[in-house]
């Protein structure tokens, strides 16, 4: 057989290691009959196909893509599907060695309905009518209601200048990118929403990659001397961006006033939550292959980053790794956010453990999370409780950024792919490798690349939608959360408006389940804002919640039923005391 171009670039490639991987992937393909997790996606009509451009030329962003959110856009009480997409890149056309696009051109992200009922889960791809002209070449996708309209905006990043996307409230979105003062015309990948100076407004943190482009395009090649991706380190990282929000629709860039444009990075995973207890949001952000950031909210409009110090800048061996996707939550139930990498092959995915007061401990290899993720390359990952036993697991998600020679060699056009990953979380400090159990849906290679949690059909489970690069998108549903009791919350900001990002809650029992209302972590990914508690097989059927508001004030709400979701308003509970 005539080999592609991508082959005979790729045929001298180094020899990965992927002879665990493979056998992993022989044993997940042989998954219980009854898997965790169930691929849905061509019954549920959510045709997205992701594009990257790959021309022979190996440009960097070809494989670092994509990303995707989950948003209720048209408050109708379901998560919708938005969908981040590529194009050729560097002027060149389409040729018989490329990938061809799956969609018409030109190429845009897609935005898809959820039209579920009790018939499965529906999508419908409502882009044309919504006015998402988006054509960047995509990387990610935040969401958040910046203007606090009670409608879920976009912004979308880039490999080049990025965009906002207002939400009219009549099922269009209207660029408002110029007006609001808030592009970035670096390659960004990932951005988070978050109110870091508690005026009520979200502001906007963009991470940032590096300085490439197609002037200064460099030939890589591998230690064969084949021609390879490059590494990051080959190009000049690129610092981060923080906007603060006017409150009049436009943005101010404070980066260095706050401090931020102080430190390169190369910023792959943002994520944002409040890592000292202090009621303040800090930051942390997972860069390629150099030291993270963790930028403490000093609370006067300044952070510093603190991650070398507080050990959540390097691993155990003190050695920086190459991060890639990021998820905060407190999977240990002691009331504080622990931490969660992605990393490349021959390294290892990374647990970072909080001691309640920002000080972190490298826990992966006492934990079992180091040897199954070696020979793996994650990008998205999320902290999720897939049974609703109330101890939070973790979803990985893979593919390889250089040539896997076994899947080169048996004329795979696109020799990157690895199967995901589901472990449990035990409750006593280690977990449990059990993909195999979760069935072909996540055993099945892929170049994966965003991950997005959340309950797409309301059942009281978090489901799953996977961006793979260079190929179709994937909806995973989750086939036995529900069969545990669960409650469901959505928390919204004093004037009953937006998404409480950033808020914590509480719900006390035999442990103690802490969750935070968030839509970012992840890789390049938006997930569901809402906060979902597993509350195992046996509990009360009324249960109490204490509410930690982003403004630093509690409240207490009772009488909320188990088996179904409920809408608490800030102001609207009973005052709480705050913990001595």
């Amino acid at each position: 057989m005539k080999k592609s171009l991508f082959h005979r670039l790729f045929r001298a490639a180094p020899r990965a290691v992927t002879a665990l991987a493979a056998s992993l992937a022989v044993s997940l393909s042989a998954a219980a009959a009854d898997p965790l997790f169930a691929d849905v996606t061509d019954d549920a009509g959510l045709a997205f196909h992701h594009f990257n451009g790959m021309s022979g030329e190996l440009y960097f962003p070809e494989m670092m893509g994509s990303g995707l959110g989950l948003l209720d856009y048209d408050g109708d009480g379901d998560l919708d599907v938005y969908l981040v997409q590529g194009h050729m890149l560097g002027g060149k056309p389409l040729t018989a060695a490329t990938f061809k696009p799956h969609h018409p051109l030109p190429l845009v992200d897609r935005l898809y309905r959820n039209d579920s009922g009790p018939g499965g889960m529906k999508f419908v791809d409502v882009t044309a009518d919504s006015g998402l002209a988006a054509s960047g070449y995509g990387m990610g996708v935040a969401v958040g209601d910046y203007d606090n309209d009670g409608r879920p905006d976009l912004y979308v990043s880039n490999f080049g200048s990025n965009q906002l996307w207002r939400n009219l409230g009549d099922g269009r979105f209207a660029d408002v990118t110029a007006a609001a003062g808030i592009d970035d015309p670096r390659w960004s990948v990932s951005a988070t929403w978050l109110d870091f100076d508690r005026d009520g407004l979200l502001d906007l943190y963009v991470g940032n990659y590096v300085d490439f482009s197609f002037d200064n395009a460099k030939p890589c090649r591998s230690s064969t001397s084949a021609r390879d991706y490059c590494s990051p380190l080959v190009y000049q990282p690129l610092v981060d961006s923080l906007f603060r929000n006017r409150g009049n629709g436009t943005f101010e860039d404070v980066s260095l006033d706050a401090g931020i444009r102080g430190d390169f990075g190369g910023a792959l995973g943002v994520i944002a939550a409040d890592f000292n207890g202090d009621g303040w949001q800090d930051s942390y952000v997972a860069n390629d292959g150099v030291p993270n950031q963790l930028w403490i909210n000093g609370r006067d409009g300044r952070f510093a980053n603190d991650a070398l110090l507080a050990g959540a800048g390097v691993n155990m061996d003190g050695s920086p790794e190459a991060s890639m996707g990021v998820d905060a939550a407190d999977f240990d139930g002691d009331g504080d956010e622990d931490l969660f990498m992605t990393h490349l092959a021959r390294e290892t995915n990374t647990l970072y453990v909080n001691d309640g007061k920002g000080w972190f401990e490298d826990r992966t290899v006492a934990m079992g999370l180091a040897n199954p993720s070696f020979p793996m390359t994650g990008f998205g990952a999320g902290w999720i409780d897939y049974d609703n036993d109330g101890w939070l697991d973790l979803l990985v998600v893979n593919g390889a950024v250089t040539a896997i020679e076994e899947q080169m060699l048996a004329d795979d056009p696109l020799p990157l792919r690895q199967p995901n990953q589901l472990f449990r979380n035990l409750g006593d400090g280690r977990f449990e490798d059990l993909s195999a159990a979760a069935g072909p849906a996540l055993s099945t290679p892929r170049v994966s690349r965003g991950a997005a949690f959340g309950d797409l059909d309301n059942d009281g489970d978090a489901d799953v939608v996977i961006a793979n690069n260079a190929g179709p998108a994937r909806v995973l549903e989750n086939r036995i959360g529900h069969r545990n009791d669960w409650l469901g919350l959505r928390l919204l900001t004093r004037d009953g408006a937006r998404d409480a990002l950033g808020a914590r809650v509480e719900l006390a029992g035999k442990t103690t389940l802490w969750r935070r209302v968030r839509s970012d972590g992840s890789y390049a990914s938006a997930s569901d804002p809402r906060v979902l508690f597993g509350l195992a097989a046996a509990s009360p059927k009324q249960r109490e919640v204490r509410v930690l508001w982003p403004d630093g004030s509690e409240e207490r709400f009772s009488g909320l039923t188990v088996g179904r979701y409920h809408t608490l308003r800030q102001g609207k509970g009973a005052a709480a005391d705050p913990d001595p």
